[in-house]
């Protein structure tokens, strides 16, 4: 059986051992080791393990790709409601899995800092769906499926930290399940939006 490029097998590490061990427990020789390769080898795929973390968000993790995931604002071809729905469901699969991942940032501030440069550097970061959530709502603003004077970076950050609150609250409850199931989630979460928008 012929084995992975070094490459996807350094992601496929990367990413298993982030969501085992965390990033900031996570070193880059212990990716290499569960790779099957060196050290050298990773730094020769991969800048440093901040740009492999951001690595593994987009190739591993579910896309918040606006552009795939939308057929076009005023296309016709889905409802406003329809189409954020979509999104809130692609967002709370996103932040689901890279949540135990980027959790351990926040307790090594060091780190933290050099992945946000990191992400700076690469034109990544958290920031970016929220703007193309937001662009894409001033697009309905202008075909006329979203009121006028609508407040759509408002919107896009309701949204988006909905999703990521999801992620993030329920692992505390007594069954450790969110309410309701994704599908209703998204579904509830957009209606609701929809109500401050619509026309």
């Amino acid at each position: 059986m012929e084995q992975k490029p070094a490459r996807v097998r350094l992601i496929d590490a990367a990413h298993e051992l982030m969501l085992t061990k965390g990033l900031a427990r996570t070193t880059t020789k212990e990716i290499a080791r569960a790779a099957g390769c060196s050290e050298a080898a990773l730094y020769k795929h991969f800048l440093s393990k901040e740009e492999l973390f951001v690595v593994v968000l987009q190739e591993r993790l579910p896309k918040i790709d606006l552009y795939k995931l939308l057929p076009g604002p005023g296309a016709g071809v889905r409802s406003v409601e329809e189409n954020l729905t979509v999104i809130a469901r692609q967002a709370a699969l996103f932040y689901e899995q890279s949540f135990p991942i980027a959790a351990s940032l926040y307790a090594e501030p060091r780190l933290k800092e050099r992945h946000d440069a990191a992400m700076r550097e690469l034109g990544r970061g958290p920031h970016l769906p929220i703007r193309g959530v937001s662009d894409y709502l001033r697009a309905e603003q202008t075909a006329g499926r979203v009121r006028p004077g609508a407040d759509t970076y408002a919107a896009a950050s309701l949204l988006l930290g909905a999703c990521a609150q999801r992620a993030f609250a329920y692992h505390a409850t007594a069954t450790g399940e969110p309410p309701q199931s994704l599908d209703d989630f998204a579904a509830s979460l957009a209606r609701t939006l929809l109500q401050g928008l619509g026309t």
